[in-house]
C-alpha cells in the first residue's frame, strides 16, 4: 500500500514518516481555502492548548492521572480489525480523536493485530499504531495498547504446519485469521515473543503511550467457535501434549508415582496424554490436566508480559478476562483461566464487564454486578495489585439478531461509578464506534455508526471529567477492608470430573459464592473472596471469619491452612461434606477429611436428599439476633453431624438430628453445617438464612457496620467506600425506581470536617451524632450520588 513502511528496515518516527506526523497535527482542518486552513489551523492549536491545561500532557507523570479511555483504533475497524490507512486517515482520526478528547476521556485504548502488523516473517508494520500515537500526543491524550495474537499471519501456519490447534477429537483447526496457532509450539512460540519485543520498541518510544494490554479475554482458543464439534476441548496439539508431560513430571517426577496417582501401566513418558473420555475407576488424570490448563495460561500469561518488558521498563502491563471466574466452569473446554493465577503474572489483572451483554438470559442484577467486581478485586488483592476494567459496555448487545435491551445513559453513568466505587485503576469503555461487521454488527458502540455523539457519550463523558478532576483522591483511596472471607475454591467444580450431569445442585459453587455475598452485601458489610493459595501461604490473618462455601472438594494444603488458621484465632464456618474428596478426586475415610474433623468437632453420620432442608436453631446457641428455634433452610441435602469430644450443637434438623455443630480449636473455632445454606439463600432469599451468616459473622468479632441506611424507601440503597488517610469517598446507588430518604450514618477514624459532592461540587451538611458522621439524602429512583469526605 502508498506509503507503507516496513519496521525492520525504517525508522517510522525519523524516516519516511517524520513528514506524516507534521501532517498528522494539522491534516483534519486541511480546506481547499486558504484562510479557512488559517483558521482551523488557530483552532487546532487552540483546541491543543486547552487540552494540555485540562489534562497532564502525554508523558507528564508529574500530577496524578486516572485513565478512563475509549476504545478506538482509527477510523471504523471493529477489534480486532485495522483499517487501511489512506490519505485522509490523519484528517479523519484527527476528528475522531478531538471528539473523544472534548467528549471528556482523557485516554484511548488502540489495538493492534498480529496478522495486519506482520503479514511476513520480521516485516512490521506499525503504521496504524504511529498514526495514532503521534495524533493523540499531539492532543494531550494517553494511550493503551490492546495487543491480539489470536489473530495471526497466514505465513506462521506455513512455517509450523504442525502448529495447529487440535481438538480432542483429532480434528485440526485451520486458522482463517483467527484462532490463530498454538503457542506451545515452540516455532510459534518465539515469533510471538519477536514480534511482541518489535511492538514493545516502537511504541515505547511514544510519549502518549500509558499502558499495555497484551491478552483479552484469555482461553486456549479465542474468536472461534465450531459448531461440527462436539463438546470441543483444546488443545491436543503434539506441543501442548508434551508440554502437559513436562508439567507431570514436574508434579510427580517418576513414571511410577505418575501410574500410580492415574492408576495406569506408562512404559514411557511418550505415551502419556491428556484424557479424552471419563471412566468410573478415576479422575485424578481429569484434575490434573484441568489444573495444568489454568498454569498453562497463567503460563502463556508471563510469556507475553515478559517480551513487551523486555523494552518497556516502566508501563504498566495487564490482562483482561473475558468474564469474572466466579461465573466460568474450570471444566470449559475453550479453557477458562484462574484470575488469582493471572493476577500473579501481570502487573494487574481484570475482566470484561458486558451487563447487557446479548448473549445472558438476562441484565445482570446490581448484586450480580457487585460480586463480580468484588471477585475480580480480591483476585490482585491477594497480591496487593489494583484492577482494571479492559472493557465495559458502551452500547446495546447485538449477536446477530439476539437483540439485548438497550443500554440507555443512566446504565453507563452507573457502571463507570460501579467499577470505581470497587477500586478499579482504570476503565476502557468498549466502543466508540458500533462494531462495524461480523455478527456483533452495529451493537456495543457509544456513538452512532455515522458519528453523531448520543447521550450514553455525554454522560460517559461527563463522569469521566469528574475521576479526572478527583483523579488524587481517588487514587489515594482503597475500598473499605473486609471482615469477611469467601473462600473461591475451583476444586469443588471437579467433583465427579468431566461429568456434570452428575450433580443435582446445579452451578453450586457459582450460587454459593453468590449468595454468601448477597447476604452481607445487603448489610453493607465488605467482603473479600479468597484463594486456596492464601489459606496455603497464610495470607488470611486481617479476617475474622472464614466461608468454606460447597467445600465438598479440598487439597491436603488447603486443608492444613483452614486448621492454621483457626488455631490462630480465627473462625472458619463450612459447609455439608468438608473436603470429602481430596485433590486426586479420592473420598476421605471421614468426612470432613484431612483431620478437620477433629478441627470442627464433627464427623458426618449419613447425608440424604432432600427437596429443603429445615434447620432449627437450639435455643442455647444464644447467636446475636437470631431468635431461639428460628429455622434456616439448606439445600438438596441433610447430613446429619455426629457430635465428636468438646464440641457443643448449635441446630438441629426436623427430626432431632444434629445439623450444626461448633467446637473451640487452639485460640479460634469451627462451626459445621450440614446442609448446603448459601446456595439456599442464593436461590430462595430468605431472611433467617442471612441472619444466621450475620450472627455468625458478629460472633466472630465482626464490627458492626461502618456504614448504617435507614429511612423510607432505603432497602435497596447501596453505600460503598474508598478509605485514604484523610479522605473518604463515598458513592451512594439508590437501586430501586422509587424515591428513598436516606440517612447514612458512618463510623470513621476520623470526624469529618466537610463533605462535598464531586459531581455539582457543592457542600454537603456533615452532622456528627454519637461519635459518628451523618449525613442526609432524598435520592429518586436510579440515583447515584458520590460525596467525598
Amino acid at each position: 500500500m502508498k506509503g507503507e513502511v516496513v519496521w525492520a528496515r525504517t525508522d517510522s518516527r525519523t524516516g519516511p514518516q517524520s513528514r506524516s506526523r507534521k501532517e498528522a497535527r494539522t491534516a483534519w482542518c486541511r480546506p481547499n481555502v486558504l484562510i479557512k486552513s488559517f483558521v482551523c489551523a488557530l483552532a487546532s492549536l487552540a483546541c491543543i492548548a486547552v487540552a494540555g491545561m485540562a489534562r497532564p500532557r502525554a508523558g507528564d507523570n508529574s500530577e496524578a492521572f486516572f485513565p478512563v479511555a475509549v476504545w478506538y483504533g482509527g477510523g471504523k475497524a471493529r477489534a480486532p480489525m485495522l483499517e487501511r490507512i489512506d490519505a485522509t486517515s490523519a484528517e479523519r482520526w484527527g476528528k475522531d480523536l478531538d471528539q473523544i478528547m472534548a467528549v471528556g476521556f482523557n485516554t484511548v485504548k488502540c489495538w493492534v493485530d498480529w496478522a495486519t502488523a506482520e503479514p511476513q516473517a520480521e516485516e512490521f508494520h506499525f503504521e496504524n499504531l504511529d498514526l495514532l500515537l503521534r495524533s493523540a500526543e499531539d492532543r494531550g491524550l494517553r494511550v493503551i495498547v490492546q495487543v491480539y495474537l489470536d489473530s495471526a499471519p497466514d505465513w506462521v501456519g506455513e512455517r509450523y504446519p504442525d502448529g495447529q490447534f487440535v481438538d480432542r477429537s483429532g480434528a485440526v483447526i485451520k486458522s482463517q485469521a483467527a484462532p490463530g496457532f498454538c503457542i506451545d509450539h515452540s516455532g510459534v512460540r518465539a515469533e510471538i515473543v519477536k514480534f511482541l519485543e518489535a511492538l514493545s520498541r516502537d511504541a515505547n518510544r511514544s510519549r502518549a503511550l500509558y499502558g499495555w494490554d497484551v491478552w483479552s479475554e484469555p482461553h486456549v482458543i479465542n474468536w472461534a467457535y465450531f459448531p461440527y464439534l462436539a463438546n470441543a476441548e483444546f488443545c491436543f496439539c503434539p506441543s501442548s501434549q508434551a508440554r502437559f508431560r513436562d508439567w507431570l513430571k514436574a508434579k510427580y517426577g517418576t513414571l511410577d508415582s505418575l501410574n500410580a496417582a492415574w492408576y495406569r501401566g506408562f512404559e514411557r513418558w511418550d505415551q502419556v496424554e491428556p484424557p479424552r473420555a471419563s471412566t468410573i475407576l478415576s479422575y485424578t488424570d481429569y484434575i490434573d490436566w484441568r489444573t495444568f490448563i489454568d498454569d498453562k495460561l497463567a503460563g502463556d500469561l508471563r510469556t507475553r508480559v515478559a517480551a513487551i518488558r523486555s523494552a518497556d521498563h516502566e508501563h504498566a502491563i495487564t490482562s483482561h478476562a473475558a468474564v469474572p471466574a466466579l461465573f466460568t466452569l474450570p471444566t470449559d473446554g475453550y479453557g477458562e483461566p484462574d484470575d488469582w493465577k493471572m493476577a500473579a503474572s501481570a502487573d494487574s489483572f481484570g475482566t470484561s464487564l458486558y451487563p447487557k451483554h446479548s448473549e445472558s438470559n438476562q441484565p445482570w442484577s446490581y448484586t450480580q454486578l457487585a460480586a463480580g467486581l468484588d471477585f475480580t478485586r480480591s483476585s490482585g488483592r491477594s497480591y496487593g495489585k489494583g484492577f482494571w476494567i479492559g472493557e465495559l459496555q458502551a452500547g446495546q448487545g447485538v449477536t446477530g439478531m439476539r437483540i439485548a435491551d438497550p443500554v440507555d445513559s443512566h446504565d453507563v453513568e452507573f457502571w463507570l461509578w460501579k467499577v470505581i466505587s470497587h477500586g478499579a485503576r482504570e476503565v476502557a469503555v468498549y466502543a466508540w464506534y458500533p462494531m462495524s461487521s461480523g455478527f456483533e454488527s452495529n451493537g456495543y458502540g457509544l456513538i452512532n455508526l455515522d458519528g453523531t455523539l448520543t447521550e450514553r457519550a455525554r454522560a460517559a463523558g461527563r463522569v469521566a471529567q469528574v475521576i479526572e478532576q478527583n483523579a488524587a483522591d481517588i487514587l489515594s483511596a482503597r475500598p473499605a477492608p473486609a471482615q469477611v472471607a469467601i473462600l473461591f475454591n475451583r476444586l469443588s467444580h471437579m467433583v465427579g470430573g468431566s461429568e456434570p450431569s452428575l450433580s443435582k445442585l446445579g452451578n453450586a459453587e457459582r450460587d454459593s459464592l453468590l449468595g454468601l455475598h448477597r447476604a452481607f452485601f445487603e448489610r453493607q458489610i465488605p467482603v473479600d473472596f479468597v484463594h486456596p493459595d492464601d489459606l496455603i501461604h497464610d495470607r488470611l490473618g486481617s479476617y475474622s471469619i472464614l466461608f468454606l462455601p460447597f467445600p465438598v472438594m479440598l487439597s491436603r494444603q488447603a486443608a492444613e491452612g483452614v486448621r492454621r488458621y483457626v488455631e490462630n484465632g480465627g473462625t472458619a464456618v463450612a459447609e455439608a461434606r468438608l473436603a470429602w474428596n481430596d485433590e486426586r478426586g479420592f473420598s476421605s475415610d471421614v468426612v470432613p477429611g484431612f483431620g478437620l474433623a477433629e478441627v470442627f468437632g464433627a464427623r458426618e453420620k449419613l447425608i440424604r436428599p432432600v427437596p429443603k432442608a429445615r434447620i432449627i436453631l437450639d435455643p442455647s446457641a444464644a447467636l446475636p439476633g437470631v431468635k431461639p428455634r428460628e429455622g434456616v433452610s439448606g439445600e438438596a441435602f441433610e447430613e446429619d453431624l455426629e457430635p465428636l469430644a468438646n464440641a457443643r450443637v448449635l441446630a438441629r434438623f426436623a427430626d432431632g438430628e444434629p445439623a450444626i455443630v461448633e467446637k473451640r480449636f487452639g485460640k479460634g473455632k469451627a462451626i459445621l453445617l450440614g446442609s448446603f445454606l448459601a446456595v439456599a439463600y442464593q436461590r430462595r432469599h430468605e431472611p433467617s438464612t442471612k441472619q444466621l451468616w450475620l450472627a455468625l459473622a458478629r460472633a466472630a468479632g465482626v464490627f458492626s457496620p461502618q456504614v448504617e441506611v435507614a429511612g423510607a424507601g432505603t432497602s435497596e440503597v447501596e453505600v460503598r467506600r474508598l478509605v485514604g488517610d484523610r479522605v473518604h469517598v463515598l458513592f451512594v446507588f439508590n437501586h430501586a425506581k422509587q424515591s428513598a430518604s436516606a440517612t447514612i450514618s458512618l463510623g470513621m477514624p476520623w470526624q469529618a470536617g466537610q463533605a462535598r459532592d464531586l459531581v455539582t461540587d457543592q457542600p454537603v451538611p456533615v452532622r456528627r451524632v454519637k461519635g459518628r458522621d451523618v449525613l442526609e439524602k432524598a435520592l429518586t429512583g436510579g440515583k447515584i450520588w458520590v460525596v467525598r469526605l
